[in-house]
């Protein structure tokens, strides 16, 4: 794949831009703010897509196939990590000698005069970065942002706002999130991940402890994460940075700045949190106890800004979800599905017990695509374990590769030969005959939930017309 240098002197003007892979959440939204700062932008992706076709709406030249004729007279190109090194406009690019950023490159130059709060951590980010968001509009405030999923209430992933804040959802899986100014920083949680690309757990933990440095106002780290804690640990023990921070911690610990409790998992979550010796009461519009955890980093976060505390936690939780995440795509004989984003053990058990909280008698079941080859080597035993115990039934799909090349032996089969009863999983790599074993198996009251940040979203059609086909 392609790995753009990240210390590369990004020009300070980049003329021309050409986005490559501009269809994906990210992409858009960066391309987005570019147009809407005046920038002339055009575009390339491999298919359609409801944000090409957003894009082209506002103007956007989009080219469908990857092609060198493509970058045209573009004076810059924006890739995206999931490149590969022969892709034709890359290579364009750099025989002509023009700057390839990466997108987080790109947006860390669009944004470098504003106020920034960036996003980061294995998991929560988007939902957190979202939660924010919505805060801040909810109070009267016009951020900036860039999110990593679209907010449902808003119908987009970025917006150009006219205040100096400005809101991202800062991508910690190669290193990137490290190029920002940032002002404050949310850390959601540091659980081990991308070690592909860190090395050891140990280097990834040092990047967020950079990241935290980094920040020139305030750090809001969760304290019920193990790494999180650690990352607390080494920033408030050995402080080297030039900036002097405020550290806020959140979450269920007793001992946590922001501390949640009373939580009410039957239904959209309520619950209280207690900052500086009072309580403050909310009942979210999304389910999961983790939800509760994602709103009380948000509220650190406003709260940290100067924000009224009462006001901020109900600015909040006027928050609606994102799409992929916990999102309902259908109802088919008393069978509904839902897609999520999960693709990390933790991320599945958080899905998957907000689905418990609101299933009532009826049982999951999961449809899990295992995601990076790497990921699945390492953590095929997590997933199983994770599936097992929070689903009632499961289907396993092949693995997507993404950014990986295969690796022999590796497949999903990995994940469901790990269950301890075979009974309740089957490999099933076949889409279509996967989405037939599920509408077999399901009966009315049933959750049907595909699990993965893949492409695994593109089975829910199928899933709907198989249900249709035996339910209907």
């Amino acid at each position: 794949m392609i790995k753009p240098d990240l210390d590369l002197a990004v020009p300070d003007d980049l003329g021309t831009v050409h986005f490559v892979g501009i269809g994906g959440s990210g992409m858009s939204g960066i391309a987005r703010l570019f147009l809407a700062a005046g920038h002339t932008i055009t575009g390339s992706d491999v298919r359609e897509s409801s944000n090409t076709e957003a894009l082209r709406e506002l103007g956007v030249p989009i080219a469908i196939g990857h092609d060198a004729a493509n970058v045209g007279d573009a004076d810059t190109l924006v890739v995206t990590g999931a490149l590969w090194q022969d892709n034709p406009e890359y290579q364009l690019a750099l025989q002509r000698g023009l700057p390839v950023l990466h997108r987080s490159q790109a947006l860390a130059w669009l944004i470098k005069q504003h106020r920034l709060v960036a996003v980061a951590g294995a998991h929560g980010k988007t939902t957190s970065t979202g939660m924010i968001v919505t805060g801040l509009l909810g109070l009267g405030q016009d951020p900036s942002f860039v999110n990593g999923g679209v907010i449902e209430s808003l119908g987009v992933s970025a917006a150009a706002g006219s205040d100096d804040l400005f809101v991202v959802e800062a991508d910690e899986s190669d290193g990137s999130f490290l190029l920002y100014n940032t002002a404050v920083a949310l850390i959601t949680n540091v659980d081990p991940d991308h070690l592909d690309h860190y090395g050891s757990l140990e280097a990834f933990q040092a990047a967020f402890v950079d990241f935290a440095r980094d920040a020139t106002e305030l750090v809001v780290v969760s304290s019920d994460d193990a790494g999180a804690r650690r990352v607390t640990d080494l920033l408030q023990a050995g402080h080297t940075g030039q900036h002097t921070q405020r550290v806020v911690t959140f979450g269920e610990d007793p001992g946590a700045d922001v501390q949640v409790h009373s939580v009410v998992t039957d239904g959209p979550v309520s619950f209280s949190v207690r900052w500086e010796g009072r309580d403050y009461t909310a009942t979210l519009r999304v389910p999961g106890r983790h939800n509760a955890i994602n709103a009380a980093g948000a509220f650190a976060v406003l709260v940290g800004l100067g924000f009224d505390p009462a006001a901020s936690l109900e600015a909040i939780a006027a928050f609606g979800g994102t799409q992929r995440r916990f999102e309902l795509h259908g109802i088919v004989g008393g069978v509904s599905v839902y897609d999520d984003y999960a693709h990390h053990p933790t991320e599945v058990a958080a899905a998957l017990a907000a689905a418990r909280s609101v299933v009532g008698s009826g049982r999951i079941i999961a449809v899990h695509q295992p995601h990076l080859y790497s990921r699945t080597r390492l953590f095929a035993t997590e997933f199983a374990h994770t599936l097992e115990e929070y689903a009632d039934e499961t289907v396993v799909l092949d693995v997507y590769g993404a950014r990986e090349d295969p690796e022999p032996g590796v497949t999903g089969e990995l994940v469901s030969t790990r269950f301890a009863d075979p009974a309740h999983v089957a490999f099933v790599p076949d889409w279509q005959a996967a989405a037939d074993h599920v509408a077999e198996i399901s009966r009315e009251g049933d959750f049907v939930i595909t699990l993965g940040c893949g492409d695994v979203y593109r089975i829910v059609p199928q899933l709907l017309e198989s249900l249709e086909r035996v339910r209907g």
